[in-house]
């Protein structure tokens, strides 16, 4: 996959899981499900989805893809993934995706959703900006550090401008728990870039089912556990149901498949920033479908973050092609 096709991935994906809260907001608003329930369905509805499509795509490609080195020579196949990188992938995806989504709702849970967004997605570029210039001696360059330290800071607008009530309270538990799920974020996103830095065949559609289906077996003990249980209780069961299918398709199976193949060719800390058009979406989203108020500080991180995300895509493209050129990378 080229850079440019796995920029174009990522920020579908970021658009899309930008779209699973405002989702999540209709689902509260007419039944009684608590955050673990939903990621719990949002898990399984995407593993059943996944597991569809990859079911229709063996049918569809029996006997395996081929491709030719040139017309009229013999079909060669694919080369298979040795299973213990893919198991690598595998556990390693599954356990920091469900680390990720599960530390991130139980700090909104504890310290509020303005302070778990910060912390999570604030230091989430900083874990990765570090771990790959540990672990993989990525450098970000000037321009790169620049971009980020402007998302960071449209971030912040954007999650802690509110409305001037100062209702968010900050909780070192909560804050602990941010920070985990900021771990995991950065573990994903960096384990699947260094598995991908070799051009080495992975599934993406394989490699998010087995991840929901990991966050299935982790959530349902949450999911019971916690608010009224798993099984949502509504006067609006169609609505709910519509809600679920979509949270399961488009924000999970769709987004994360998007994700995994994207993440695997582009530089880790670019993912990091290219993923925050998440709370952009969400913003837009909020004003235009939840009817919530525009503020000026809604404006100004949007700005900020775009602005980021458009630099730091620039650079990753230009970094790409000196790259093909075999011109050092600074």
């Amino acid at each position: 996959m080229s850079v440019g096709r796995g920029l174009l991935y990522l920020a579908v994906a970021g658009l899309a899981w930008g779209t699973a809260g405002a989702a999540g907001t209709l689902v509260y608003r007419v039944s009684d499900l608590g955050p673990f329930a939903l990621s719990f369905w949002r898990c399984a509805g995407g593993l059943v989805l996944l597991l569809g499509a990859l079911a229709l795509r063996r049918r569809g490609g029996a006997g395996g893809r081929r491709d030719h080195t040139r017309e009229g020579s013999a079909p060669r196949r694919a080369p298979v993934e040795p299973w213990r990188r893919r198991l690598l992938r595998i556990s390693g995806s599954g356990i920091a995706f469900t680390v990720f989504q599960t530390a991130y709702f139980a700090s909104v849970h504890s310290t509020g959703l303005a302070v778990g967004t910060v912390v999570t997605l604030g230091a989430g570029p900083v874990f990765i900006a570090l771990g790959a210039r540990v672990l993989m001696a990525e450098r970000l360059g000037a321009g790169g550090l620049s971009a980020v330290l402007g998302a960071l800071a449209g971030l912040g607008v954007l999650t802690l401008g509110g409305d001037g009530t100062g209702s968010a309270a900050v909780r070192p538990q909560g804050v602990a728990l941010a920070v985990l799920s900021a771990a995991g974020y950065a573990a994903m996103t960096l384990l699947t870039r260094w598995l991908g830095r070799d051009g080495g065949r992975s599934d993406a559609l394989a490699t998010t089912a087995w991840a929901c289906g990991i966050g299935v077996v982790a959530l349902l003990p949450f999911a019971l556990v916690t608010g009224a249980g798993a099984v949502p209780h509504t006067a609006h069961a169609s609505e709910v149901i519509w809600l679920l299918v979509y949270v399961a398709a488009v924000p999970t199976a769709l987004a994360y498949a998007l994700y995994f193949a994207g993440a695997a060719v582009v530089r880790a800390a670019t993912v990091s920033v290219i993923m925050l058009l998440e709370p952009v979406s969400a913003a837009i989203i909020a004003v235009w479908v939840l009817r919530e108020r525009l503020t000026a500080a809604t404006v100004a991180g949007t700005l900020l973050l775009l602005a980021a995300v458009v630099g730091l895509a620039g650079a990753e493209a230009r970094a790409s092609h000196r790259r093909r050129r075999g011109t050092p990378v600074a």
